[in-house]
């Protein structure tokens, strides 16, 4: 039975890097990438370095997220960074980097159930992941985390627009609300922006794009986790001084 504080109503986690290994797949798609374009380029130019960056950039909008856009924006990268030169052989492998990504095996982080089942016994809560919705959707069941999370929300991107309409369908206010996550750009920064409260825990590695943002270090509605056991601790804090901030 739920008994949590009215200061906080709500409680959103992330998916990828909060609740299970996900970077680690996409860091080694992108090194098996490079091993095949050195066969056509140099590797160590600064240039070649960013353009898969810059093409996944470009491409967020009309790919959006996830091994699917990733894959295809090697596909284009490599074939602008070889002047069109790269083999079909070796596109097909390209391929073959994104459907391994795609069907990599959901680790669920150390802590992860434990800390979810305690915050879900004292507060509402909701997984709310950004991705493809067919594999975030596999991720999930796979997870074994399925029944942890009597609402799930699969979004195309994480920004304050898409919040605020999680949290109206929910009729909760923002200052009721609290967000657990490791990226301090899609997960802690709209949050805030929208005066709600919200729980980093970093993961070991960061995709280069989710690293930018504009989240203030003393930021007083921010909390810090160091791994998902700190969790219904740091939930806690932010209740008492959610209560606090609300004069209540």
């Amino acid at each position: 039975m739920q008994t949590s504080p009215s200061a906080i109503g709500l409680v959103g986690f992330d998916g990828d890097d909060t609740l299970w290994k996900s970077e680690d797949y996409y860091q080694k798609a992108e090194h098996e990438f490079g091993l095949i374009l050195s066969n056509y380029i140099d590797l160590h130019d600064a240039g070649t370095a960013q353009h898969l960056l810059k093409v996944q950039r470009r491409n967020l909008a009309v790919f959006g997220y996830g091994a699917k856009g990733m894959t295809l924006s090697m596909l284009e990268a490599a074939i602008e960074l070889t002047d069109e030169k790269i083999s079909a052989h070796d596109l097909r492998q390209i391929v073959e980097i994104g459907r391994r990504t795609l069907e990599h095996p959901v680790d669920v982080i150390d802590g992860v159930r434990e800390a979810v089942a305690a915050i879900a016994a004292e507060f509402p809560v909701v997984l709310i992941t950004k991705g493809d919705l067919f594999h975030q959707e596999q991720k999930i069941e796979r997870s074994g985390l399925l029944d942890l999370f009597p609402r799930i929300e699969i979004v195309s991107e994480k920004d304050p627009g898409t919040y605020a309409k999680v949290l109206a369908e929910f009729n909760m206010p923002a200052e009721r609300f609290v967000m657990v996550g490791n990226s301090l750009r899609s997960d802690i920064e709209p949050v805030l922006g929208l005066g709600g409260w919200g729980i980093h825990t970093p993961y070991a590695m960061t995709w280069a794009h989710e690293a930018e943002h504009g989240v203030s270090a003393d930021e007083p509605r921010l909390h810090h986790a160091d791994t998902a056991h700190q969790w219904p601790e740091a939930v806690r804090a932010v209740a008492v001084q959610a209560a606090a901030a609300q004069g209540g």
